[in-house]
């Protein structure tokens, strides 16, 4: 990679061993830089590309700093949008190869969720595994997950149930609670109802016992929502909902360990609001979801 890592260092190096202050290898060895990496640098001026590079290698540092899951491709987009710098993926993964930067690992979900043992409602996959829509609230999608918490030695869960919509990806509502129950999933279409009175969408979901309750039905019949479930130990049916667990948890939850409830429920509602407002999505051309949401809005 043809840029300079350690310029400070290499001109400390140069002052100190120039007053006679220190050697030359004692000094590089204190600032753990190479000698023949500091004569190269001593002897070859460095050209408008290494001086560029050594911007955006400060800037690709500060983002992988605040955000340790970004892969290269979400990096440059980042400092196209945010940062003001504009190059391509290759050369940002150059940089990010030389800065030693990988994004953290994307752990998988093993397992489906079970199908109620004794379902009172079911019905068809309509959604049949169609991931796109023309228009905002068209098609929801929904599903709900656990998160571990510690208080001292002893293991709580909280459970977030959420309603994504498939046109422009963003959370149309959620709610946190203590119990994966009913209530939790109810509270979570009352707030999307809410939210969008004239939404009557196609809404997709397991065969969780929620949702195969009369009660989850009438509500859907309610808001004149047509309802559609996925096939037995089919997760791919819901396959967008389960790719927005597995974003959440990479990026907010494995690798923490957190130790009470607040602290938890409080991660979750500000990744949320970052993933809606702040997360930009190459498949939304380059734009967060609610950006994208605005911009069928003025078009309309």
């Amino acid at each position: 990679m043809s840029f300079i890592r350690h310029p400070a260092a290499y001109g400390a190096v140069s002052t100190l061993s120039a007053e006679r202050v220190f050697p030359v290898w004692k000094l590089c060895g204190f600032l753990h830089i190479t000698r023949s990496a500091y004569y190269r640098w001593l002897k070859h001026p460095k050209s408008s590309r290494e001086l560029e590079n050594e911007l955006i290698a400060g800037e690709v540092e500060k983002i992988h700093s605040l955000h340790t899951d970004m892969g290269y491709r979400r990096i440059r987009d980042e400092l196209d949008r945010h940062h003001g710098i504009h190059v391509n993926d290759k050369r940002v993964l150059r940089i990010d190869r030389a800065l030693h930067i990988q994004s953290s690992v994307k752990y998988r979900r093993h397992g489906c969720t079970k199908s109620a043992a004794s379902p009172e409602y079911i019905a068809k996959n309509y959604l049949n595994r169609k991931f796109y829509a023309d228009a905002p609230n068209r098609k929801w999608l929904t599903d709900v997950t656990e998160f571990k918490y510690f208080i001292g030695p002893e293991i709580r869960k909280v459970y977030l149930s959420a309603i994504l919509d498939l046109y422009d990806r963003r959370i149309v509502a959620y709610a946190v609670g203590d119990h994966n129950d009913n209530r939790l999933v109810f509270n979570t279409l009352d707030a999307a109802v809410a939210a969008n009175p004239d939404a009557h969408p196609l809404f997709h979901s397991d065969r969780g016992y929620q949702y195969t309750s009369r009660s989850f039905h009438s509500k859907l019949h309610a808001a004149k929502m047509k309802q559609s479930m996925s096939r037995v130990a089919h997760c791919i049916d819901n396959g967008p909902m389960e790719g927005f667990w597995g974003i959440l948890k990479r990026e907010m939850y494995y690798g923490r360990k957190f130790t009470d409830r607040k602290q938890i429920t409080q991660a979750i509602s500000e990744y949320i609001y970052f993933y809606n407002y702040r997360r930009l999505q190459r498949r939304l051309s380059v734009m967060t979801p609610m950006e994208f949401h605005a911009q069928y809005a003025k078009a309309a």
